[in-house]
């Protein structure tokens, strides 16, 4: 071989080497780039942890809280709301009612026909969106969800006579009667026919179905859950009768915490970016309103760490644009 020829051979060697070379660091890289991923993701799951023990550490806390706000108004950061519910639905109902279920972003007009041979009832129903613009006032908010449900039933049953309607509520609210209360977050009162919150609404229909139903737990935007108290243990209401012997009580638990309870850095910076700060600490960690969030922060990280999402990590900046439709 001349040297010409040697040289060219030398020079595509030396090319290959450095070409290899190149491909071997960023391959290198990129491992180095997904093992900080991967153990951010396993730092996140052991954060997150709930061994029995723990578990049964979070129980003792909270039936500590529950006894505390059965005991007195403000005694708990468990509410622990009377709802005035000493009855529940049996099966044996009959006939057409129509219901209002005002959640966080959305509500529902239902028209439910009961008993006549249907085991689950006929029902209709319609949802609609609440306009970003009438989530601060509460008068035309109101407004706006009476005028629904009068479309509904004058499309579903044009005959002018009072209907039996319920309502249930997606807020805390402190109740007065079954038929009355005041918003507990807003300083409006209101009165309707029937009023319940949208858990108590829950275990009226398992116990519809199932009478040994006592207890319903919601995890939806928010979180809560209620059951069936004696009365006599419901210390801050002595001398409270009732024809059962029992109350539905709401317990509002989204705002239970405890210092069992597995919070990650992740949900300190949520709190952090939330206007009610240090409040609903029990909601933030598991209800869907939240989840997105916890989901953007934790990719957030790994792209600040690993890169792994390289020109698109930008977009993880922003606060809340994962939402929870998208956990």
């Amino acid at each position: 071989m001349g040297r010409a020829g040697f040289g060219v051979a030398a020079g595509c060697a030396a090319a290959t080497c450095a070409i290899a070379a190149v491909l071997v660091a960023r391959r290198t890289a990129a491992r180095a780039r997904w093992r900080r991923a991967v153990a951010l993701l396993r730092e996140f799951e052991e954060g997150c942890a709930t061994p029995p023990a723990r578990l049964r550490q979070v129980v003792d806390a909270m039936v500590v809280e529950m006894h505390a706000g059965l005991a007195s108004d403000g005694g708990s950061k468990l509410k622990m709301l009377l709802t005035f519910v000493d009855a529940l639905p049996n099966g044996d109902e009959e006939g057409v009612y129509y219901a209002i279920d005002l959640g966080g972003t959305s509500f529902r007009v239902l028209r439910v026909e009961v008993g006549a041979g249907s085991e689950n009832g006929n029902q209709k129903v319609e949802i609609h969106a609440i306009p970003e613009e009438l989530m601060g006032t509460s008068e035309d908010l109101f407004n706006f969800v009476a005028s629904t449900l009068k479309n509904f039933i004058e499309r579903e049953d044009g005959k002018d006579e009072q209907k039996a309607l319920g309502f249930t509520f997606s807020f805390p609210v402190r109740q007065n009667s079954v038929s009355s209360g005041s918003l507990i977050r807003w300083t409006k009162g209101f009165s309707v026919g029937d009023t319940v919150n949208d858990t108590v609404g829950t275990l009226a229909l398992g116990h519809y179905y199932d009478e040994d139903t006592v207890a319903a737990v919601i995890i939806g935007d928010g979180t809560n859950a209620c059951y069936v108290e004696r009365t006599d243990a419901i210390i801050k209401c002595q001398g409270l009768l009732t024809n059962s012997g029992g109350m539905v009580v709401n317990m509002e638990w989204g705002n239970f915490w405890s210092s069992h309870l597995p919070r990650t850095p992740y949900d300190i910076s949520l709190d952090d970016e939330t206007q009610n700060r240090n409040d609903q600490g029990f909601e933030k960690m598991i209800s869907a309103m939240y989840l997105g969030e916890i989901a953007r922060l934790v990719l957030h990280r790994m792209a600040q760490e690993s890169d792994v999402f390289g020109d698109d990590a930008d977009s993880l900046s922003t606060p809340f644009i994962l939402r929870y439709c998208h956990a």
